[in-house]
């Protein structure tokens, strides 16, 4: 099983992976310290680069490729019943009820993402989304899904007209 580094700060934090799940984030601290807190346990192991290697194997850092909220946010070819998403969608599936496409970022995770453009009504008005979360869905009004930024864009200017209207 191969463990990588994903960079979230150029030579400062790290998320820690293997096959894909995320075992916790590497902070180095000094030239040879490190601070590894797991996902699962919590735990802060304070770590040399020695015991670093040794735990993790010394290809940790060979594919480490820099993770950005860009990447997030661009569409792949990715997509969820017709509606686009931003990597690769696991457990897909189509709740019915609420006519939402959902999947999981990782096959074991348990929080659900809705796959599509969204507009969202926060307490200051409505903001575009990307496959937000369910949960944020179910807490606030939105509209959605949908699969263009252009047609986001222009339910969003209606939404935010009748917005300014009402107040």
């Amino acid at each position: 099983m191969v463990i990588n580094a994903k960079t979230l700060v150029k030579d400062k934090f790290w998320i820690i992976e293997q096959s894909g799940e995320k075992l916790g984030t590497l902070q180095k601290q000094e030239e040879n310290s490190w601070v590894f807190l797991g996902k699962k346990t919590h735990d802060q192991l304070v770590l040399t680069q020695e015991s670093l290697f040794k735990k993790f194997g010394h290809n940790l850092f060979k594919n480490s490729n820099t993770y950005s909220k860009e990447q997030e946010i661009e569409p792949d070819n990715f997509d969820v019943h017709g509606f686009p998403c931003s990597q690769h969608p696991y457990n897909p599936m189509f709740d019915v009820q609420k006519q939402l496409p959902v999947y999981t970022k990782t096959p074991k995770s348990k929080s659900q993402f809705c796959a599509g453009y969204y507009i969202i009504c926060f307490e200051k008005g409505w903001r575009k989304a990307y496959c937000p979360k369910m949960i944020t869905l179910s807490r606030y009004d939105y509209k959605g899904p949908m699969k263009t930024k252009i047609e986001m864009q222009q339910v969003l200017n209606n939404a935010v007209k009748k917005f300014q209207d009402t107040n």
